[in-house]
């Protein structure tokens, strides 16, 4: 069920160009089998939010142990003309061999901190460079925003009802995955459910009621095919005047009389705070207090805030556009670049990037990551990076400090520290059991609540600590002055 991305393609192409032109000169300088060290990594939040929300990893795992190249594959760079027979022979004969680890899925991270980290032969950990990004950067900005809006429905269920607008089948289908991991209950999108388990779920458009004679006929015919299932959009016309009142009337008319009873209506348009109260007190004075009354039409965390607020007597929501593109900010800016490569004694050198923009600086070295939880309540307390190897002791008190203005410093008690990542492939076999969606969507619950109500905010969140190590921080400083004395 869950090899959506390779059935019947093969993704192994779904590169920048530039990597096989690296590659390439990689063998024409000799240095292609150096070992090297990428992580990827982001900069900043989308609309500025205390956190994001991982997802990505399944599709990157199946894209990895799927890595061939066929003759037409060799063929085709061959006629580009600019490749040597060495290239050919490592495309010909290539399996992949590095190791990789990663943050499980579902789990809220944070900027600047390595979420995937590849290490291997110089040739291979370039070439996966953009799958692993166009991965990573869509379904974690899906997940991300669904989250939002989860935590704007306040308890209420939220369905993603976005295919038709997505950007491409891909967008549709991953996107409707990764709202899934993050809360949805659900998705408008079949193939979604057929092929990653998905819980797809529909009723009716405004076409169906368009179909019948009278509005009351369509809701007849469909409360005859569905009776135990029987849900009504009725703002084809007008909703208080007709729309409900002939809900109301094929309620008592089809469904009770078969032995149950109505799951709900769908408002689509309109004031949808006046008429969802409206349309409770008529559900309410015809016995029909349990259907639920269900809201679509351009919703995202902004409006589904500002109804309830406003004391809109609606029981879920339908998010379509602004939740599969996420409309207000759809760009996720990870990136992957390369942290630390082997030197001439066989050891692995921490590289860095200089910027003069200092967000984009940075943080050099084969690293580990670390969340420390609160052992009283289980709260996230930081995040801590630190080089591959050392030690991190939960059993005393640890300092910690703001990499940007050290003179921040806070004390941690009564802590315990957790590693975040986990080895996904050793020596390119995969060495992690992927769990099932439903096991990512609990984690995924659950990690949400280890973080605080502050950083969970909209707007100006608690901005959560992501700090270095002393011995990370000093080796940071060191290559910068390094680097500017060149």
């Amino acid at each position: 069920m869950s090899d959506y991305l390779t059935r019947e393609r093969n993704l192994t192409l779904l590169t920048d160009y530039y990597e096989f032109t690296m590659i390439n000169g990689y063998f024409h300088a000799g240095i292609q089998e150096k070992v090297a060290v990428f992580d990827v990594f982001f900069r900043r939040v989308p609309e500025d939010g205390g956190f994001a929300i991982f997802a990505g990893l399944q599709q990157v795992i199946e894209y990895i142990n799927s890595l061939s190249f066929t003759e037409e594959d060799i063929d085709y760079f061959r006629r580009k003309g600019c490749f040597s027979e060495e290239f050919f022979d490592f495309l010909r004969n290539f399996k992949f061999c590095c190791d990789v680890w990663s943050i499980r899925e579902g789990t809220p991270i944070f900027p600047n901190e390595p979420i995937i980290t590849v290490r291997g032969p110089l040739q291979q950990v370039q070439m996966v460079e953009t799958m692993l990004l166009v991965t990573f950067n869509f379904e974690t900005l899906i997940a991300t925003k669904a989250s939002r809006l989860i935590r704007a429905a306040q308890g209420r269920t939220i369905v993603e009802f976005g295919s038709r607008r997505a950007q491409g089948y891909d967008g549709a289908m991953l996107g409707a995955r990764a709202a899934y991991i993050a809360g949805c209950a659900g998705t408008a999108c079949t193939i979604s459910d057929r092929m990653m388990g998905v819980p797809a779920s529909g009723t009716m458009a405004h076409s169906w009621v368009q179909a019948f004679e009278s509005e009351y006929e369509a809701f007849k015919a469909y409360a005859e095919t569905y009776p135990d299932n029987c849900c009504l959009l009725v703002d084809t016309y007008n909703v208080l005047k007709s729309g409900v009142p002939n809900a109301i009337r094929v309620f008592n008319e089809v469904v009770l009389p078969r032995g149950f009873r109505p799951k709900s209506i769908r408002l689509d348009s309109g004031d949808l705070a006046y008429l969802s109260k409206k349309a409770r007190k008529m559900l309410d004075d015809a016995g029909f207090s349990d259907v639920k009354i269900m809201a679509s039409n351009s919703l995202d965390e902004y409006i589904i805030r500002d109804l309830l607020l406003q004391g809109a007597a609606l029981d879920s929501f339908g998010v379509g556009e602004n939740l599969i593109t996420s409309k207000n900010e759809p760009v996720f800016g990870g990136v992957y670049k390369l942290v630390a490569i082997e030197n001439a004694k066989g050891e692995l050198e921490p590289k860095i990037k200089l910027s003069e923009t200092a967000e984009k600086i940075t943080t050099p070295g084969f690293k580990e990551l670390y969340r420390f939880y609160g052992r009283e309540n289980g709260k996230a307390l930081a995040d801590y990076i630190v080089l591959a190897g050392e030690e991190v002791d939960d059993t005393k008190p640890l300092t910690i400090f703001d990499p940007k203005d050290v003179w921040k410093k806070k004390t941690l008690t009564n802590f315990r520290a957790e590693k975040l990542q986990v080895q996904v492939f050793s020596k390119g076999v995969q060495c992690y059991t992927s769990p099932s969606l439903e096991e990512i969507r609990a984690y995924c619950a659950a990690q949400m609540e280890t973080l605080w109500d502050e950083v969970k905010r909209f707007e100006y969140p608690h901005t959560y600590y992501v700090d270095l190590s002393p011995k990370l921080w000093e080796t940071k400083q060191r290559l910068m002055e390094e680097m500017n004395d060149q």
